[in-house]
Formats: structure tokens, sequence, C-alpha cells
């Protein structure tokens, strides 16, 4: 494992060296679906243990964390997930809905991927629209979540609405808190990194272009 860049932290280095050793595990254990989902588990795992910790340290310091089942205004925006998060994803997806459901999820997430492909970089942040997997307020299949949406945690609720309503507003943002954001990239990074090495390539999606991409394929590439 090489970690080189000096503007790093010695915190980066930490979350780095985890997402990378958990990667290596189910390399050593013989690389499959099995092993890759059970070190990805491992993974999200480990960034939910990481923000009950921060949360629990908030609340000690009269801090609220304004996320909730059915604040769902971050779910409009661009999520980006790798390529082995899709792939995880879209086979817990299969799982826990039925076909006509699965249709739906492919049918939406197409609909966004049409609207999405032809904006540029800074529209497509700026750009409301619900994930293809939201139902009724709330994530559909909240347990397999990509790091992403694990690592968004605001303090203002304030900030979201006013982000979800005038995203041209560019003297606001979600007041997020920063750590699990730096904690969660980091190991991410480490953890494509190992796969890298590997010789398995990993790319980056937003989220509706990968499942429509791993939901209508039967062996997506990752």
């Amino acid at each position: 494992m090489t970690f080189e860049n000096k503007h790093f932290t010695e915190n980066d280095r930490v979350f780095y060296s985890d997402g990378y050793l958990l990667a290596q595990l189910a390399i050593q254990q013989g690389f499959s679906n099995d092993t890759l989902f059970s070190a990805i588990e491992s993974l999200y795992a480990a960034i939910d243990g990481l923000n009950d910790s921060v949360i629990s340290l908030a609340k000690r310091q009269n801090i609220d964390v304004a996320c909730f089942k059915g604040c769902q205004w971050c779910c409009h925006q661009a999520v980006f997930a790798n390529s082995y998060e899709l792939h995880f994803l879209s086979e817990e997806v299969k799982k826990n809905f039925n076909s006509k459901e699965l249709y739906r999820i492919v049918e939406r997430a197409e609909a966004k991927y049409a609207r999405t492909s032809k904006l540029n970089e800074d529209e497509v942040l700026k750009y409301k629209s619900p994930c293809p997997l939201l139902k009724d307020g709330a994530c559909s299949i909240y347990h397999a979540r990509p790091m992403a949406c694990r690592i968004y945690l605001s303090t203002k609720l304030e900030t979201c609405l006013e982000f979800y309503h005038h995203p041209e507003n560019e003297t606001n943002f979600p007041a997020l808190i920063e750590f699990p954001l730096r904690a969660g990239r980091m190991m991410n990074e480490g953890f494509s990194a190992a796969l890298k090495e590997f010789g398995t390539e990993t790319a980056e999606f937003k989220l509706e272009d990968g499942l429509r991409i791993v939901l209508k394929n039967n062996q997506p590439k990752f």
C-alpha cells in the first residue's frame, strides 16, 4: 500500500488504511461477490459506527444533527457512488423488490438520467430531482445505501431547505459535519486502491446512471 500525498492528515491515513485493508481481506479470502459484499458491509458498519459516535458527541455539546427518517431533502440532489457500491446495491435491490418494483426503479433511474446526462458538472450539482430509490419520503433500501448518503450529516435543517429550494444561492450550503465526510471518502479511496492493485478497475457514477446500468445487466462491470 502506498500513501504519499503530503496534504493528507494522520486521520486521513488511518481511514484510508481501514478501507484498503477491508478490500485486501476480500481479495485474500478468494475474491468473489460474497467476499466483496462482506467487505462492503464491514466498510459501511465502520462508518455507521463512526457516525453514531459523532452524533453522540454532538448531542453532549448541545449540537443537533438535523437528519431523521422522513427528512428527504438531500435525497433530491446529486449522489455519486463507486462501481463496487452500485454492484452491491443492485444485488440488494434485486433481493428486496419484486419484478414490478424493480421495473419502476429502473424506469425512474432512466428518467432522471435522461435529464442529468445533458447537464454540465455545475448544473448537476444544483439540479434537484428525487432519487430513484426514494419512496414515501424515505430510502427504500436504506441498509444498502452508498457511502455518500451515509456521511451526509447536517446540523441545520434550514440550510438543507435553502439548498433544495434555491440551489443557485452560492452563499448557502448544507451545514454538514466535516469529519464523517472526510473519513468516508478516505475509506472509499483506500478500498478502491486495493481493488485497483488487484487488477479490478473501479469508477464513480451518478447514482441514477449506475442504477440503470447494473439493474439492467446480469453481470455488471465493477
